[in-house]
């Protein structure tokens, strides 16, 4: 199955994009010698990006290069030197490496399908943003990172998935920070005939267009498909030439600032998705509404299968069985609503057009129906519409059914029919290689495919502890050799001193204890923690023997107090200069994240208790035998049993500058006294023994855990097979 003709009715007149694809890779193909062609239909799929050896194939033929253009094989084929492909096509080593992954992905597609629901069909995801690869810059965070982790692992398990998002051509912002530790944005554009992506057309050439209702028009949409794995994914696009330039806009740039602009977004997601999808034949039996974005959907199936004249309340529950809705988030910017006004100003004709009544849509938005004065959102609306819904980690279940309580005012608090299913990660993808490389040497040869058996993870007793150790100082170096490329020229372009951007060609050192913070930096997330008191922080980091700081994040451009946490910690990075222990990574993102956790010895998470649904960073650090130590809120509570990592108290305290003070002292104090002794606790022959069999106890009980295999699962058994009501 590559795509299209396995999930759905079968092959659409008007084209699903796979035949698009393939004419994009023939044509990227006979840019190269014969012998190197069949890179190009690798390029043409992100499933090189998981696979082993699949990305060295390309950094081969000129890792700078492809470091330039963001990983991107498209781009990097195109461009391609002659003598370079030239002097690879006569390299049988290299060329026998391009068949066996190339053989390896045929091999994958041509495996049969799952049918998970009895008739072939397949889950339609939809989200508003999808992490994938940095090639394709259409994510901000963790919800895009989570949504592409979720579809490569359909593509791993043969799930019949679809993916819909949004075509941000010019996708969130590229962030730029001044000498005084200000945050700026700027936007690049994004070209797509360069990107692995390719315009889904008619069996007659023009482009496959639907029509979404916004504003005052019917805004013209086109669909563009890129492939993971076995998954298509198919992005919604208005930079389409017969649209007016403010209809352009709409796909244009990731949570754009304008309310208006981003209901319309919404508009093209839920609507526009289900009218992309029936175009290409595609009927899902089940719609996965990731966050409330895409929630719309329910009203345009509600309108398709409801007889004419029904009201919409009695549409929306006769279709709840074709949705299930996982929320993300407790934090209000997540669950974000609309005056009356605001609401029908932008999608008034969405419910007229369906032949439905925009006060009943209205009702459907908020909490207390009744309420005519109560601004209304999509949250509501995508609860009431879903069969399912559910947080992402236990401790977020609970929280959503307190807080969505009001929706269904007659049950106890305890029996609001909201579950949870915990996130995890793409272990493929967030592993780093050498540590996949000594699990390979020590653990079942199936142990991926196995890799949510926890009788496969006692297998980490096997492994030495002198090679252990030896692939956590590699993954130190690395990280170490990236910041310090990275930061000398963050340092020259925010016009800092040559002698201070030189020092950064020494920061850090390979056997110092290394702590990493990076996310979203959302004042909820707490970094400010970390600079709670200078003095005692700058101590640490100086200290005999001295820790090493990284942190890395993006704070929303319309969030001042986030930019300022982020200043403050900028203050503390000139404190700690002399020592060249402190280092801030500009412009976080899927090309940064993984040396961060792959390569951190601590990973710290500080949230304000309970405002972390669930977070995924510190798994795919723990993957790769870095230690957590964090908040006990989202994830962390089900994982955190005293022997693989450190905790601080999640208790809600509404004095919140008491609980930042305790907070803070908990930081300093177990860092000074417990993570630090332990890591330099080592014989004669420098291994911290101790420290390893930390390390091997949260291996052994996050890793079978805390992957999207189990998550996954748990969506196809739990929610997407269960009957509905």
């Amino acid at each position: 199955m590559t795509g299209g003709q396995d999930q759905a009715r079968g092959p659409s007149p008007q084209g699903d994009g796979t035949v698009e694809l393939a004419r994009a890779a023939e044509r990227l193909a006979r840019r190269l010698p014969e012998p190197l062609q069949p890179l190009a239909r690798l390029a043409y799929n992100f499933r090189w990006s998981w696979t082993p050896d699949g990305r060295e194939l390309f950094r081969e033929l000129g890792a700078h290069r492809f470091a330039l253009v963001d990983d991107n094989p498209v781009r990097f084929l195109r461009d391609l030197a002659e003598t370079t492909a030239l002097k690879a096509a006569t390299d049988e080593d290299y060329l026998g490496r391009v068949d066996r992954v190339v053989r390896e992905l045929d091999e994958d597609l041509a495996r049969p399908a799952v049918d998970v629901f009895g008739d072939g069909r397949p889950v339609a995801f939809l989200c508003a943003e999808f992490g994938v690869h940095p090639s394709l810059p259409v994510y901000s965070g963790g919800l895009g990172v989570l949504a592409g982790d979720v579809l490569k692992e359909a593509s791993d398990r043969a799930y019949p998935f679809v993916g819909v998002g949004l075509l941000y051509r010019r996708g969130y912002f590229h962030q730029r920070v001044d000498l005084s530790g200000w945050q700026h944005e700027y936007w690049l554009e994004s070209d797509p005939e360069t990107m692995p992506l390719a315009r889904v057309r008619r069996t007659d050439g023009t482009p496959l267009t639907v029509t979404v209702p916004i504003w005052d028009e019917d805004v013209a949409v086109h669909v563009w498909r890129a492939q993971v794995g076995r998954v298509p994914l198919y992005l919604l696009d208005t930079e389409v030439t017969e649209n007016t330039p403010l209809e352009r806009w709409v796909s244009t740039r990731l949570y754009e600032g304008s309310r208006s602009i981003r209901l319309a977004q919404y508009a093209v997601l839920g609507l526009g998705a289900v009218r992309a999808l029936d175009a290409m034949g595609i009927d899902p039996a089940l719609f996965h509404l990731n966050e409330g974005h895409p929630a719309l959907a329910a009203l345009e199936i509600a309108a398709r299968e409801a007889a004419p004249g029904t009201r919409l309340q009695d549409a929306i529950a006769q279709v709840r069985d074709r949705f299930a809705f996982t929320t993300h988030t407790p934090v209000p910017a997540g669950n974000e609503t609309y005056a009356r006004e605001e609401l029908l100003a932008a999608l008034g004709r969405v419910p007229t057009s369906l032949g439905f009544d925009p006060e009943a849509f209205l009702e459907l938005g908020r909490v207390h129906q009744a309420d005519a004065h109560e601004p209304a959102g999509l949250t509501p609306l995508a609860i009431r519409a879903a069969r399912s819904t559910n947080g992402v980690s236990r401790r977020h279940g609970g929280l959503a059914r307190a807080m969505w309580h009001p929706i269904v005012p007659d049950r106890p608090t305890d029996a609001v029919p909201i579950g949870h299913v915990t996130n995890g990660v793409h272990l493929p993808t967030w592993m780093a290689p050498p540590m996949q490389a000594l699990l390979d040497r020590y653990f079942p040869a199936d142990w991926r495919q196995r890799q949510s058996d926890p009788a496969v993870w006692d297998a980490v007793d096997a492994i030495p502890d002198e090679e252990l150790w030896e692939v956590r100082n590699v993954l130190r170096m690395r990280l170490i050799d990236m910041l310090r490329r990275r930061v000398v020229t963050d340092r020259l372009a925010r016009g800092e001193a040559i002698d201070l951007a030189r020092q950064a060609e020494t920061l850090f050192e390979p056997g110092t204890l290394t702590v990493g913070f990076a996310r979203r930096l959302a004042t909820y997330k707490r970094l400010n923690l970390v600079a709670y008191d200078p003095g005692r922080a700058v101590s640490l980091l100086q200290g005999d023997p001295p820790i090493q700081l990284v942190f890395a994040g993006k704070a929303h451009p319309l969030d001042d107090g986030a930019k300022a946490i982020a200043q403050r910690m900028f203050a503390l990075k000139r404190d700690a200069a002399p020592t060249n222990r402190v280092a801030f990574v500009e412009d976080y993102d899927m090309r940064i994240a993984p040396y961060l956790v792959s390569g951190c010895d601590v990973w710290l998470n500080l949230p304000r208790p309970p405002l972390e649904a669930s977070g995924t960073s510190g798994m795919k650090a723990a993957m790769n035998g870095g230690l957590m130590f964090s908040v006990l809120d989202g994830w962390w509570p089900e994982a955190a049993d005293g022997t693989n990592g450190w905790s601080i108290d999640g208790s809600v305290d509404a004095d919140e500058a008491a609980q930042d003070a305790r907070d803070a002292q908990a930081l300093y104090d177990t860092i000074e006294h417990e993570i630090r002794p332990l890591f330099h606790d080592r014989g004669d022959d420098g291994i911290p023994r101790a420290w390893l069999a930390k390390v091997r106890d949260s291996l052994r009980t996050i890793g079978p855990r805390f992957t999207t295999t189990r998550m996954v699962g748990e969506y196809v058994e739990t929610v997407y097979r269960r009957s509905g009501g």
